[in-house]
């Protein structure tokens, strides 16, 4: 028995690790650089700000997309930033191009989908306070309380077949 639940929590652990771990995206075939590059992050609303970094580059890299203007990474340094164009899609998908002498990489940045408009105007949860009791609706409940506790009370006084209190 105490096997099945040991067997049982590392399931549900290994579950729960599989499920929150982060996806490795594989970079298609023929789509392997000697260096390595990332924008962070990955989504982002229009007029925001991402981070382009590269690793492993020996001469200066030049980093472009549709959806900001081309920024040059010096060589010895890892980063820079780029601002998204303020006209950029909701929910589109922009490629960003890193070259690193005579080689290139991809990766994809996302413009986040567009906020919605509607305010809040809390939770639509009934009517609230006393003005929607039903007065049948009370008697029922007041008739199943009393039940129960005659029932109760009438358990708790039975006799036994002998006489005395059971």
């Amino acid at each position: 028995m105490r096997a099945i639940r040991v067997a049982s929590a590392v399931l549900l652990g290994v579950t729960a690790l599989t499920l929150t771990a982060p996806v490795a995206h594989a970079a298609p075939a023929g789509d392997t650089t000697s260096f390595g590059f990332s924008v962070a992050p990955s989504t982002v609303a229009p007029g925001g700000e991402v981070t382009l970094r590269v690793d492993g580059c020996r001469s200066r890299t030049t980093v472009s997309s549709a959806v900001f203007d081309t920024v040059t990474i010096p060589r010895g340094h890892s980063s820079a930033r780029a601002t998204v164009d303020w006209d950029a899609r909701h929910g589109t998908v922009y490629e960003v191009s890193f070259q690193c002498g005579n080689e290139s990489g991809q990766t994809d940045l996302t413009i986040a989908a567009r906020p919605s408009h509607h305010p809040s105007h809390g939770a639509h949860a009934g009517i609230g306070g006393v003005a929607g009791l039903d007065l049948g609706e009370i008697g029922l409940g007041a008739v199943l309380v009393a039940g129960t506790l005659g029932v109760a009370w009438r358990w708790s006084r039975r006799r036994s077949e002998d006489g005395s209190h059971v």
